[in-house]
């Protein structure tokens, strides 16, 4: 039997990729569309016209939880915004189905309540900081430097319309490479005469947000060492590099009980 998904932000950008990626994927099926903010302005929508792959006899709803009841979907994937997504997954988790999340934003506290909500609906939700293939390597390829290089910065460059900074891979690359670090350079003292210009910081490690447009998205993890230094970079042209890591976590999440965070999980 195919998986059957239900796409949240379905007319949104990478929404309607997600619909081509699934309808165009062996053995799933898109069988509910939701986008309340595109629904409730336009006229009945076949999700996979607007998707570009033609009818596939999905129109796109308004209302999650009646999509969710009439459609029954196994899977939900949802890319939408970060003041949404959490009651999007209240939703989706209490019905019973599995989640695929790539919206940015989740605090430690949001991923405490799905690891929760999981366990109380006996069912299993996916996050991903980033499901491209190259971002999830440069952000191990990175954990690894760190072990040798423990000075770093993190460069991360979005298009202007992202809602939420730093990025999710960029926290998550901070993340991973704060718990692999030893030994980092601590004897400076800084003065800023520009609030904000050294970025944010995580565990010591700073962090720099550019949005800009022309950007999809880009990461440089900069390393500084004596008489050295080494980047790591990984660029998104398209969002169709986000796809083949969407279809892995779809084919998966069913079998994975509760909680699970990071691409790499399904890569090792």
């Amino acid at each position: 039997m195919p998986i059957n998904v239900l796409v949240t932000g379905a007319a949104g950008k990478m929404g309607r990729a997600v619909v081509k990626a699934v309808t165009e994927a062996d053995g799933m099926r898109v069988v509910a569309a939701v986008d309340p903010g595109y629904a409730d302005s336009n006229p009945p929508t076949d999700a996979g016209t607007l998707a570009g792959v033609g009818e596939i006899g999905v129109s796109i709803d308004s209302n999650l939880v009646a999509a969710l009841r009439r459609a029954g979907p196994d899977v939900t994937v949802d890319f939408t915004r970060p003041n949404v997504v959490m009651g999007n997954l209240r939703k989706v988790l209490a019905e019973g189905a599995a989640a695929v999340v790539g919206t940015t934003g989740l605090s430690e506290a949001d991923l405490a309540e799905l690891e929760r909500l999981c366990d109380d609906n006996d069912t299993s939700c996916f996050v991903a900081p980033n499901f491209a293939i190259g971002a999830v390597l440069m952000m191990q390829f990175a954990q690894t430097a760190a072990r040798f290089m423990p000075d770093v910065e993190i460069i991360e460059m979005h298009h202007n319309q992202k809602l939420d900074a730093p990025s999710g891979t960029a926290l998550r690359t901070a993340e991973l490479a704060a718990a692999a670090r030893i030994g980092a350079s601590t004897d400076r003292t800084e003065k800023e005469t520009l609030q904000g210009a050294r970025g944010g910081d995580l565990e010591g490690i700073k962090i720099h947000s550019v949005r800009l447009p022309g950007f999809v998205a880009s990461q440089a993890v900069i390393f500084g060492g004596q008489g050295q230094t080494l980047t790591i970079r990984h660029d998104t042209l398209d969002r169709s590099s986000f796809m083949p890591g969407v279809v892995l976590a779809i084919r998966n999440v069913q079998s994975l009980p509760g909680l699970t965070v990071g691409l790499e999980k399904l890569m090792l």
